[in-house]
């Protein structure tokens, strides 16, 4: 089988003889990263391309019959709460287009490698990450018809605020070399930090009676463990290629854990605050799969290549107590001019967070969102309608504190070129250092709204800009989603 395998696919390669192998293949040596036999490669996939449709082709018969039969029997009742699809709109919105994007990217890798095995391997995860993004927006389109903010997500994602998070971090990684890429995707998100990302969601699915979305998730967790598999390979291959390579990807290790980190703070924010049935805190699930996992299991292994945990992973730790609720309290704050609903939690959700950081939440946290109650009793709930400071690197406002001090903000800068530039941690003030001329010209969201750059000078115009309707900002009580959930389960008017 093995030698079957090799003659439908790495015996079909051919070196060039009329055009310099260095002309054919561009982009694999700026990077400093040495090669020196490309069939050292193990190929995750181990399928031919016929086997591999047919496999994927079943999935999605399974899949897509869950979907029509929850459409059909009016499933998007069942769910716990209609507010519990703010986190599917988010997901929507910021997870289904970096996967497209990735799709697009991994498409131009699979002619650019030299070798034909990782040239196959960038070739199936392209068609997976394509697969990822049609299911998940027709998985989540059921919701469309009765509920706001799923429309116009592509839109959103190259223009929305906090939407500026994931889409510069993938804008990032394609713009950087091929070899940065793999670190970058492949094992820093899809090895590091995927299962932050799709374990806890899908389960959340679950908990909460979304029965498509659990039904996609399992469908991609096959597809995610191979991306792993990959992002694996490719580490070891290029640390066993040559031992120069070594300092190259720790340094990409260093960038992209920090990189991908920060974008799943959105994910922290969802699962501490946004399902109605709760499945694990952020922080439950950041020691069991950050921690226990890739600290204690992977770089364990690593080790033996020289490779060490990434720089700012001892900030990342003792940020968990912290990390969910300053990201939520930011989402509440500025919904307005975000494409879901937030709410302030009830009590038996407050008692749940007490119990999940008993150390931190009462003494900082509980004391705020009481205050945010009495206001919204009074019907003051109040939204900021100021422009945050942005970090130049991963693009949230600047909301997290100090290490030991979580009533002091983080306020990190550097001068480039006569300009001052402003981070929300050490961490992106030294992806900075590295790379000043990429990071100066991010594409800031409230700098491009200061200059009328997006829509207009008032608040209206811009909201238009980003596509919104009405329907889908601000509070969740009293919104046209909690006003119809109510009628259709009481067929009484809803009350905020």
């Amino acid at each position: 089988m093995k030698q079957r395998y090799a003659a439908l696919t790495r015996d079909l390669d051919w070196a060039p003889s009329y055009v310099d192998e260095d002309v054919l293949f561009p982009h694999t040596k700026f990077e400093g990263i040495k090669v020196h036999d490309w069939s050292k490669w193990e190929d995750p996939f181990r399928l031919t391309v016929d086997a591999y449709y047919k496999y994927q082709a079943e999935k999605d018969k399974r899949l897509y019959a869950v979907i029509d039969s929850f459409a059909q029997s009016q499933g998007h009742l069942s769910v716990s709460d209609a507010k519990y699809l703010n986190s599917m709109k988010l997901f929507l919105q910021g997870v289904t287009p970096i996967e497209y994007a990735a799709n697009r990217h991994f498409s131009y890798l699979a002619r650019h490698y030299n070798g034909p095995g990782p040239r196959f391997a960038a070739l199936c995860q392209s068609v997976d990450e394509l697969r990822h993004t049609q299911t998940e927006a027709h998985t989540l389109s059921a919701y469309n018809k009765y509920y706001s903010g799923f429309h116009s997500w592509p839109k959103q994602f190259d223009r929305v605020w906090y939407l500026s998070v994931p889409k510069s971090f993938i804008e990032d990684a394609m713009s950087a070399g091929p070899f940065e890429f793999l670190i970058a995707v492949s094992f820093s998100f899809e090895y590091l930090l995927t299962n932050l990302l799709f374990v806890p969601f899908m389960s959340g699915a679950s908990f909460n009676g979304d029965v498509p979305t659990m039904t996609f998730g399992f469908s991609a967790q096959s597809d995610e463990s191979r991306h792993m598999t990959l992002g694996l390979e490719a580490i070891k291959f290029l640390l066993e290629q040559d031992e120069g390579n070594v300092p190259i990807i720790q340094e990409w290790i260093d960038k992209w854990f920090w990189r991908g980190y920060r974008l799943v703070s959105l994910i922290a924010a969802m699962l501490d605050y946004m399902l109605p049935k709760k499945v694990m805190s952020w922080k439950e699930s950041f020691e069991l799969y950050f921690e226990e996992q890739m600290l204690e299991g992977l770089f364990k292994d690593l080790e033996f290549y020289g490779i060490r945990p990434p720089r700012h992973v001892e900030q990342a730790v003792a940020e968990k107590e912290h990390y969910a609720h300053q990201a939520y309290w930011t989402l509440y704050n500025f919904s307005y001019a975000a494409g879901f609903t937030t709410t302030i939690p009830d009590q038996e959700h407050l008692d749940w967070l007490s119990a999940q950081y008993p150390d931190t939440f009462d003494k900082y946290y509980r004391p705020r969102w009481d205050k945010a109650a009495r206001i919204a009793e009074d019907g003051g709930r109040f939204f900021n309608t100021g422009l945050p400071q942005l970090c130049q690197v991963c693009q949230l406002p600047m909301l997290f504190t100090e290490k030991d001090a979580p009533d002091t903000l983080v306020q990190r800068s550097a001068v480039h070129e006569g300009e001052r530039y402003h981070f929300c941690s050490d961490g992106c003030e030294w992806i900075f250092g590295r790379e000043p001329e990429k990071y100066v010209q991010a594409w800031l969201p409230v700098h491009q709204v200061l200059q009328g750059n997006c829509g207009g000078p008032t608040l209206p115009e811009v909201l238009d800009w980003y596509g919104f309707q009405d329907g889908d900002s601000g509070e969740y009580l009293g919104s046209a989603d909690h006003t119809n959930w109510v009628q259709w389960h009481t067929n009484e008017p809803a009350r905020s």
